[in-house]
């Protein structure tokens, strides 16, 4: 069965790089069309907008920082004054502040938990009273709207040195599972998305050379992931195929939370 998103608009944060840009592609390539949003990388976003275009699908790139609920409820208004309606968001912006525990700062610490999980939230909100307003649209969709949490494994491995952004991935799936929970029964689906190493272009460091085959240690299927394997699955939770995947979340990773290092009994 082919998988088509025709008819509806998807938002997707933190667009203009990575695994919000891939994502933004596969949305528009399925035929939604897409809200790009960026925080600092107007041109990419710009770009990417004109790549769409010219693919033959519809797009608008809308800068806004998620953290801030004037700024995403400006970007909501955006998406309904230019398309209508919104059937898809991809709450995926997220940051890195990293240091050990004594010596990571307040700010940094509050930075990222801003971000990463206080930003899930107001843009699931804002998601939410759009969806309860328009209701199941015909010929759109089975559901009146679907959420798509980017989290990471690191809501369930604990990472030494990175405690903001691991404890913001955790809240991030609680998040997930109670708005879930709450919502299900207005036919609202959120789901979530926990993604392991992925090649994108801010960990080439980490995923090449050296440093990439020390990480494949870490992936019993051998190989690091690449963005496209995050965005096949985002487009398959925004469609009608997943119908019925209420709260869950897809854990792409190769198998890194099987926890490797036991392979040969620890």
């Amino acid at each position: 069965m082919q998988i088509t998103l025709e008819n509806q608009v998807a938002i997707v944060t933190g667009a203009s790089s990575g695994l919000g840009e891939a994502s933004a592609r596969a949305l528009a390539k399925a035929g939604a069309a897409v809200v790009v949003n960026y925080h600092s990388k107007a041109k990419p976003a710009r770009d990417l907008v004109k790549a769409i275009k010219q693919d033959g699908g519809q797009a608008i790139a809308v800068g806004a920082d998620v953290s801030n609920e004037a700024e995403v409820d400006m970007m909501f208004q955006k998406a309904i004054d230019t398309f209508g309606h919104v059937d898809i968001l991809v709450a995926n912006s997220g940051m890195q502040k990293d240091a050990a525990a004594e010596d990571m700062t307040l700010e940094d610490w509050n930075t990222v938990l801003s971000v990463n999980l206080t930003g899930q939230f107001l843009c699931a909100r804002a998601a939410i009273r759009q969806f309860k307003a328009q209701g199941v649209l015909d010929n759109v969709s089975r559901a009146a709207g679907k959420i798509i949490h980017m989290s990471s494994v690191h809501q369930t491995i604990p990472w030494a040195g990175h405690v903001n952004y691991a404890a913001s991935k955790g809240g991030v799936d609680m998040l997930m599972r109670t708005l879930a929970q709450e919502l299900a029964h207005q036919r609202i689906r959120i789901n979530g998305i926990a993604p392991g190493a992925i090649r994108t272009p801010i960990n080439e460091t980490e995923t090449k050379g050296a440093s990439g085959r020390k990480l494949l240690k870490l992936i019993p299927y051998g190989r690091i992931g690449d963005p496209d394997d995050v965005a096949n699955a985002v487009v398959w939770l925004a469609s009608d195929l997943s119908d019925y995947v209420v709260g869950t979340t897809l854990t792409i990773d190769g198998g890194m939370c099987l926890y490797p290092g036991f392979i040969n009994n620890g």
